[in-house]
């Protein structure tokens, strides 16, 4: 699946840029970024196990959530210094968002 594929990458990514947060953060905005991330692909493949379009339109709207906290966790590192503007983060991050909304809109309309 494109989207669970494109959130993998961007655990990844996060991965990266959170490695360089100072020790301090380790148990705090990290550990809360890394987390964020790992739950959109886990909860699309939950979803996708799950065996009924209603239970992945569910699961897709967790890994939507979880997918907004991660911004917010990234606003609040780059406002901190922690990451900076060139990171370019952002279309990672959009990429996952729309493509999600569309899976989510495909099987809102199956579902009827």
């Amino acid at each position: 699946m494109d989207v669970w594929q494109d959130a993998v990458a961007l655990v990844h990514q996060i991965y990266e840029f959170s490695s360089a947060f100072p020790q301090d953060e380790r148990f705090g905005l990290t550990s809360q970024m890394r987390r964020s991330a790992v739950s959109v692909p886990s909860n699309i493949a939950e979803g996708a196990a799950r065996g009924s379009d209603k239970e992945f339109l569910r699961f897709l709207y967790y890994a939507r959530g979880s997918l907004a906290e991660l911004e917010t966790q990234m606003i609040i590192a780059t406002q901190l210094g922690y990451m900076n503007e060139q990171e370019n983060w952002q279309p990672a991050l959009e990429r996952v968002f729309a493509k999600l909304a569309a899976l989510i809109n495909r099987l809102r309309a199956s579902i009827g």
